[in-house]
């Protein structure tokens, strides 16, 4: 390790002594609150067994611990993160940006589908650290704020038919009021994505490209959600989105807006993000391709990308759902 660089540790019961250190030192700095904080109350023996049951991370620069915390694996394919503190005397150096960005990487390498954590809401600088990094509050326990957010994740897609089994595995997920926002080049495969997501909805179909009608809805037929499928490729900009008046279903409905990034996410405050992109594909000519939803190549695997959006998906099991064998 070098210069200034961060060197962020997984942590065992051998760094307990440290990491209580850090812990005391931090807590102790900040503002005396009601009820005060149990951080204070941590022993080297306490942090050694919450260590040895679920780990956590040590932050080092040149040899000095600057930050720490502690993991928690008490809630199902979720990885909590207890007391994340920094060295009173470094704040503002990267350090709590650092862990947090090993923390997601463990909590995927151990196959959660999202982290929590709760923070005290007389705090309003580290309510804003979290909100700033799109953690989002699901829960109020005073004087705490429940925190959550949902990984996202890319898996490789073979075939068109692989393609609906995603997405039908996406649609045990879905309820009324539920935004998908899909990105792709031409003839990525987003209709034939959406296809899947109706057939298994038990939707009126066909499904096909709206381009024409830019959005056409398709009523349920199992007593479940319509399907409102809206084709944004003609639309010029979020206010043309505007003029289809889709706030007047999207509370009953699931909507799915192909070529809608930039645009559509204005029409609620949570939304699934679907980006389908072709492995290898070279680029595709908009004058010589057809615009009905064909793959241009269906010998060519798809990289099918999630990426969760608002309060609605904290807690939903995204990954261990969708990447599952």
């Amino acid at each position: 390790m070098t210069g200034n660089a961060l060197n962020v540790i997984d942590a065992g019961p051998e760094h307990a002594g440290v990491i209580v250190d850090i812990i005391h030192r931090s807590f102790g700095a900040r503002p005396k609150l009601e009820p005060p904080s149990k951080a204070l109350d941590e022993t080297v023996e306490s942090v050694a067994e919450q260590l040895a049951n679920a780990g956590g991370l040590l932050v080092e620069r040149r040899g000095l611990p600057m930050g720490a915390m502690l993991f928690d694996e008490s809630r199902p394919g979720q990885l909590g993160l207890r007391r994340v503190c920094v060295d009173p005397d470094i704040q503002a150096r990267g350090v709590a940006s650092a862990m947090l960005g090993v923390a997601e990487d463990t909590a995927e390498e151990r196959g959660k589908d999202g982290i929590w954590l709760d923070v005290r809401e007389e705090l309003p600088d580290t309510v804003q650290f979290w909100s700033r990094r799109l953690y989002h509050p699901v829960g109020r326990d005073e004087p705490f704020i429940e925190f959550g957010k949902t990984l996202w994740l890319a898996r490789e897609v073979p075939t068109p038919g692989e393609m609906h089994t995603l997405a039908a595995r996406l649609a045990t997920l879905l309820k009324p009021g539920d935004l998908l926002v899909l990105s792709g080049d031409l003839g990525a495969g987003k209709t034939t994505f959406t296809q899947g997501l109706g057939e298994a909805l038990g939707v009126r179909g066909p499904i096909t490209s709206p381009t024409f009608v830019i959005a056409r809805t398709h009523p349920s037929l199992v007593d479940g959600p319509p399907l409102v499928h809206v084709d944004a490729y003609r639309l010029g900009d979020a206010a043309e989105l505007d003029d289809i008046d889709l706030d007047a279903t999207t509370d009953e409905a699931v909507t799915v807006v192909e070529w809608g990034e930039g645009m559509a996410e204005q029409l609620a405050d949570s939304w699934l993000h679907i980006r389908i992109e072709v492995r290898g594909a070279r680029p595709i000519d908009p004058l010589g391709t057809s615009h009905e939803g064909d793959l241009v190549d269906e010998a060519e695997p798809r990289v099918v990308t999630v990426k969760p959006h608002g309060p609605r998906w904290v807690g939903v099991p995204l990954r261990s759902t969708l990447l599952a064998p």
